[in-house]
């Protein structure tokens, strides 16, 4: 089988986990800091505050902003449930926003005409969570030009664009948004195992966002609100969570992130390889916008006449481990039950018709034309 995603792991990232191994740290540490220092000068970001994953990143992040009860968060359906998911964790209302059916990210127009229609409603979002599928940012910049109009903050699901860039600088440069977040699951471009980091430039946002992912205790004197009883004083000053990333897995990252460059331009060859093997099957090949430099988490085809299950299931009877990002968040069975049947016209298209077919640094060429052979194939046996 050659699967859709993979990790790279290097002798030098072996080496890496067991010297931290050996250390006198395994959580907690000093190497914790370094990462976090490292990714956020990697995309030119203030503050960086490692957790155990993006699902944590997202709900502190929703915390830092104070969602609550009675707020409504706004994000993508096209991801996986966490980019909503945080929103409940706070006790918030969710709903979602239908996407550019050439980007498959969230689209700025109907953005925009929910905003306005929500306004006269009085059921304005506190927080939208775009998503940059795939690697490929979203428009920030509109969204950001809507977010001063209708007065909403933004949190960028990056959990696909580590790597990426909008308008020649790095996504999670938090430029457009308050909160920016990261995935570095094993599929993803670099990984910690599991882990993720939320990014910001704002210092009472990450002062926030450090306290939410350590059971909300601050251990800095200068920082008490009350009393100190001594050297030995910690205090809690909200409720979070234990979200805190190991020092052996931020090593992993540290040697992983040495490689990141690499991953990524390894990531667009396969792309580029695709582009020239795929040409002339009948399918739709992603479209990169303009100003835009994806990471290739994922690479979604498109097949033309709506025959996906059939060519879904012929190529994974062939050994070739395709998958579907994402059915609709709204239709997953937690969330009909909570709001109701929902239908956004340009998620339900691209739903009916997605495949992810492999993608990974390590897949060869010869695995890539393995791919179109056995795509062409099922193509035909089920035009």
């Amino acid at each position: 089988m050659i699967p859709y995603g993979k990790q790279d792991i290097s002798k030098a990232d072996l080496e890496a986990v067991s010297k931290a191994l050996s250390g006198d740290w395994l959580t907690q540490g000093p190497t914790i800091n370094q990462f976090e220092t490292a990714m956020a000068e990697k995309v030119n970001a203030k503050f960086a505050s490692a957790v155990n994953s993006a699902t944590s990143a997202l709900h502190i992040a929703c915390m830092a902003l104070d969602v609550g009860a009675g707020d409504w968060v706004w994000t993508s359906p096209n991801s996986f449930a966490a980019s909503s998911n945080c929103a409940l964790y706070c006790g918030a209302d969710v709903d979602f926003v239908d996407i550019n059916p050439e980007t498959f990210n969230m689209c700025p127009d109907k953005l925009e005409e929910k905003l306005i229609q929500a306004k006269k409603d009085n059921k304005l979002p506190k927080v939208v969570i775009p998503v940059h599928f795939s690697g490929q940012s979203c428009d920030m910049e509109k969204i950001h030009q809507l977010s001063k109009e209708f007065s909403f903050r933004i949190i960028e699901d990056a959990s696909h664009a580590v790597g990426a860039t909008y308008k020649g600088e790095p996504v999670g440069n938090c430029k457009y948004s308050d909160i920016a977040v990261f995935s570095f699951h094993p599929v993803k471009m670099l990984t910690t195992l599991e882990g993720g980091l939320a990014l910001t430039n704002d210092q009472k946002l990450h002062n926030r966002l450090m306290l939410g992912r350590s059971h909300g205790i601050e251990v800095d004197e200068k920082q008490f609100q009350g009393p100190c009883d001594g050297p030995w004083h910690k205090e809690q000053q909200l409720l979070g969570y234990n979200y805190r990333m190991t020092d052996v897995q931020c090593a992993l990252g540290l040697s992983q992130l040495d490689r990141l460059d690499s991953f990524v331009a390894k990531r667009r060859e396969v792309v580029t390889n695709y582009e020239k093997l795929l040409a002339e099957l009948p399918i739709k090949l992603p479209k990169l916008e303009a100003d835009m430099n994806s990471s290739w988490h994922l690479y979604v085809i498109r097949t033309k006449d709506q025959n996906r299950k059939k060519v879904f299931e012929n190529l994974r009877a062939n050994g070739i481990g395709v998958q579907v990002h994402y059915m609709p968040i709204y239709k997953h069975h937690y969330y009909v039950q909570r709001y109701g049947e929902m239908s956004l016209p340009g998620m339900e298209d691209y739903y009916s018709r997605c495949i992810s077919i492999p993608i990974y640094t390590k897949l060869t060429l010869e695995d890539q034309e393995t791919v179109a052979s056995k795509l062409s194939e099922a193509l035909k046996q089920n035009s």
